[in-house]
């Protein structure tokens, strides 16, 4: 079974084009080959299929093998797959994950997809569709105290959840590992949810790291940066167009404030290597 393996800012992901492969059990292929000791290696799984509310389908497995809604930066990887494979002639087409339809256009220079900007539609605030319980129609800096240490919490779905906190500290210098976990499972959030700590340099700049569900920590999150700008913005702390720097480079996003104006993710999508496995085939 050939694959190719590709990251968006070091989220790093292995790829299966389905329009050529056939994958039998795809959560025990996801737990196998995202392994970096035994498998592939990767924050997951990701297999490339043609779309029936779009002109492609992504279906996105975390490594632990549960199904994941959307990636940001693993959508932009898909985009430049299907292009560079001749798949798609246009520089603007349609990209679908778990029923959610996204928008692409390509950036390229002398023939080369060089940046993926996204539409990443329009972020979801009510409480109850994050979803996160709450007595509040939305929680908004709300106070929580996970790990002994008080945060102030914002939620915003971007497709999946996502839990944002903004802290006084540079989040190289966080303790994600103790209290990434303690979010990911408080029993506030029915499905899991993924956090986001992020620290405000500027009104146009943030430094983020993010906890994925499902996955750990990961070098980027297309879906979490996007919520942490959504959050940024709703907090009166950021302005309508932020570059987020993460641990595996930097993506732009913009956001009019206006809950329902899409947000736009714009970001590299880079190969690593390609391959053969017969790992689960």
């Amino acid at each position: 079974m050939k694959f190719v393996k590709m990251h968006g800012c070091g989220n790093d992901y292995i790829y299966i084009d389905c329009l050529t492969e056939n994958v039998k059990d795809e959560a025990k292929a996801a737990v196998v080959l995202s392994d970096r000791h035994f498998g592939i290696g990767g924050d997951g799984l990701i297999l490339i299929k043609k779309g029936t509310e779009a002109d492609f389908e992504m279906v996105m497995y975390n490594p632990d093998g549960t199904r994941a809604e959307m990636c940001g930066n693993a959508i932009r990887c898909v985009s430049r797959y299907v292009y560079d494979r001749g798949y798609v002639k246009s520089t603007d087409f349609t990209v679908e994950s778990m029923g959610k339809v996204k928008y692409i256009k390509l950036a390229l220079e002398n023939g080369v997809v060089k940046s993926v900007r996204v539409d990443m539609g329009a972020p979801i605030l009510k409480s109850a569709d994050v979803p996160v319980k709450s007595n509040n129609d939305r929680v908004v800096k709300e106070k929580i105290t996970v790990g002994g240490r008080d945060f102030e919490m914002t939620c915003v779905s971007m497709g999946n959840p996502h839990a944002v906190m903004f802290i006084d500290q540079n989040p190289k210098d966080f303790e994600l590992e103790k209290f990434g976990p303690l979010f990911e499972n408080h029993e506030i959030f029915p499905r899991r949810t993924n956090a986001e700590f992020a620290y405000v340099e500027s009104r146009s700049s943030v430094y983020m790291r993010v906890w994925e569900r499902g996955t750990g920590e990961t070098l980027a999150c297309g879906t979490g940066t996007c919520a942490t700008v959504v959050a940024g913005i709703i907090n009166g702390l950021l302005d309508n167009e932020v570059t987020v720097h993460l641990l595996g480079g930097d993506l732009k996003i913009s956001w009019s404030g206006n809950e329902s104006d899409s947000v736009i993710m714009t970001g590299p999508a880079e190969y690593v290597f390609s391959g053969e496995t017969e790992l689960c085939e």
